[in-house]
């Protein structure tokens, strides 16, 4: 795997992450409190942050992420 796309990957992770956290923070209660659609308020959390950085990924003229940015 090539450091460009660890740093994608790594970055995609790190979004991903800290907004289930602030979900999981902001709905409050246990883990184990949480019924099917808290977790997938969770879940879509998640995926609204992932997806700025993939918009970043798709831009060709995004020097870091984009398709085309040089390793």
């Amino acid at each position: 795997m090539s450091k460009q796309s660890k740093s994608v990957l790594a970055s995609w992770g790190r979004s991903f992450l800290a907004a289930c956290l602030a979900q999981f923070i902001a709905l409050g209660g246990g883990a184990f409190d949480f019924g099917a659609d808290g977790w997938k308020a969770i879940l879509a959390s998640g995926i609204a942050a992932v997806v700025p950085v993939i918009i970043r990924w798709l831009n060709p003229e995004d020097a870091s992420f984009g398709i085309g940015a040089r390793e």
